[in-house]
């Protein structure tokens, strides 16, 4: 059955943010006297909402609710200072969506991110114009890899389950794709490497971004 609804991760699959990620987070951590997260456990949890990931970055802490939701506003507040600096599309990314749009495919995000910085991200990226429909973390009420963000996708816009497919840079996408019984793809610019990405048994991995349009 042939692809006809495409579903993105944004960070690292759609979005190349840089650093910004991994400056925001050492820098709150940083900031409020918490122990700072390596570089590579920030990129790690990288496809895991903010309310999850930082709590596995500091586990021998337990932080008051208040603690907490400081560290979340102190990291949001430092992200959104450095994005624009920071964040691109990853090369033909732009004009892969292009063709797809085209091809009359349907286009969505499915991210780890609050809806409302993502719309804002998208827009600064100049690719809103593509996408059918987005979903957040503030939509779902289980977080990747939980199955939750695709099920509501394909609620909302009436999707075949067999006519779609998820395409991440992290295992948590592919997971997420594979408890939702679609189709799923794993790219390899983004936060995990090559060898976690064919342990999660993607059906396809994508070693270039256009490699995307051999779907349609």
């Amino acid at each position: 059955m042939p692809i006809k609804n495409f579903i993105f991760d944004f960070d690292g699959t759609l979005a190349d943010s840089g650093e910004t990620g991994v400056l925001a987070t050492q820098s709150a951590f940083k900031q409020l006297g918490y122990s700072e997260p390596s570089k590579s456990l920030i990129e790690y949890y990288m496809g895991v909402p903010i309310e999850e990931s930082f709590k596995k970055m500091n586990p021998d802490y337990t932080y008051t609710e208040r603690e907490f939701q400081t560290l979340l506003s102190t990291f949001r507040k430092l992200y959104q200072s450095i994005e624009q600096e920071n964040m691109t599309t990853f090369p033909n990314i732009p004009l892969v969506l292009s063709k797809l749009h085209q091809h009359q495919k349907k286009i969505f995000v499915v991210s780890s991110k609050h809806s409302t910085p993502l719309q804002r991200n998208l827009q600064q990226l100049n690719i809103d114009q593509y996408f059918d429909g987005v979903s957040g973390f503030d939509q779902v009420e289980h977080y990747k890899p939980a199955p939750d963000g695709i099920l509501l996708i394909e609620r909302q816009f009436n999707l075949i389950s067999d006519e779609t497919i998820m395409i991440g840079d992290a295992i948590f996408d592919v997971q997420m794709g594979q408890a939702a019984h679609v189709k799923t793809a794993a790219v390899t610019w983004g936060a995990h490497d090559l060898k976690m990405l064919v342990g999660s048994k993607p059906d396809y991995i994508f070693e270039q971004v256009n490699d995307i349009l051999s779907l349609q």
